[in-house]
């Protein structure tokens, strides 16, 4: 690909300036200077025109920051460009907790989506369902550990103590929540802060879901932490046991993880397994 002669084509602008941008575990991700004196984000990989439809998406039906999708193809998706600066301060943790408590209260019907998504480039099914319970079941916890067992990623005695746990999951969750939007790969390469602000979130694998389980994720690497879920629990207060929850909804990425580097993860899998008797 001439990348340069594709922005052209797709914004009528040259390229003056190139650089390389961390964060492309999936894509080769680059900041570019335009003639008009623009900063862009280009990502050249594969599957990129649906991560321009999931920002698109959330910039549409919420109002949580996001870089504007200016043009989207299967191999190309370039992006505005957003300033960082800093880290997860305590202020970027409050901040973020405005944003995504806003961005929970966003409902619809059913959990899933309109269609399949991905997360860190793989296949996320979302075939809508009115039961959280049976929805996280099938089509995260058992979904991806059967293809993590197919792809020899997962050891076959694990997957069968995830399938026995799967089978007792609602001595632990329930269908009490209401389906809430959700970014849905929320870890700090995901949060753009700038000057204890977040000035956008990037990389979505968006869906209908209990809102635990983007809160779960977002402890699992240490991205938030007290000061996040304080002022998070200000506008939406968290149910008891969640706590204990998350354990359980953080083993969805956990086998995301298995799947994407294999064997490295399978131990975390199988500590929270015994945590929980299985």
């Amino acid at each position: 690909m001439n990348l340069a002669v594709r922005v052209r084509e797709a914004l009528g602008t040259d390229v003056v300036c190139e650089a390389e941008l961390g964060g492309g575990c999936i894509a080769d991700v680059r900041r570019l200077t335009l003639s008009d004196g623009r900063d862009i984000v280009a990502k050249v990989g594969q599957g990129l025109a649906l991560e321009g439809f999931m920002l698109s998406y959330l910039a549409e039906h919420s109002s949580l920051p996001v870089p504007k999708a200016l043009f989207c193809a299967e191999d190309l998706l370039l992006m505005e460009y957003l300033p960082t600066s800093g880290q997860l301060s305590v202020k970027a943790q409050e901040d973020a907790a405005d944003h995504l408590a806003k961005l929970h209260a966003v409902t619809a019907p059913t959990f899933g989506f309109e269609r399949t998504t991905v997360i860190g480039g793989l296949k996320q099914p979302n075939q809508q369902e009115a039961s959280w319970l049976d929805f996280f079941r099938d089509q995260r916890l058992m979904y991806m550990t059967e293809t993590a067992v197919q792809t020899r990623k997962l050891p076959a005695e694990v997957a069968l103590r995830i399938a026995k746990l799967a089978d007792r999951l609602e001595r632990w969750i329930d269908d009490s929540a209401k389906p809430s939007l959700i970014h849905g790969d929320m870890w700090t390469g995901n949060v753009l802060v700038n000057k204890d602000r977040i000035s956008g979130f990037v990389d979505p694998a968006i869906y209908y879901a209990d809102p635990e389980i983007e809160l779960a994720f977002s402890t699992l690497f240490g991205t938030f932490g007290e000061a996040f879920f304080k002022r998070y629990e200000e506008h939406r207060p968290l149910r008891p046991g969640f706590a204990e929850r998350k354990d359980l909804y953080n083993l969805y990425p956990l086998l995301v993880h298995v799947r994407l580097f294999g064997e490295a993860y399978v131990s975390d899998v199988s500590m929270i397994l015994k945590r929980f008797g299985f």
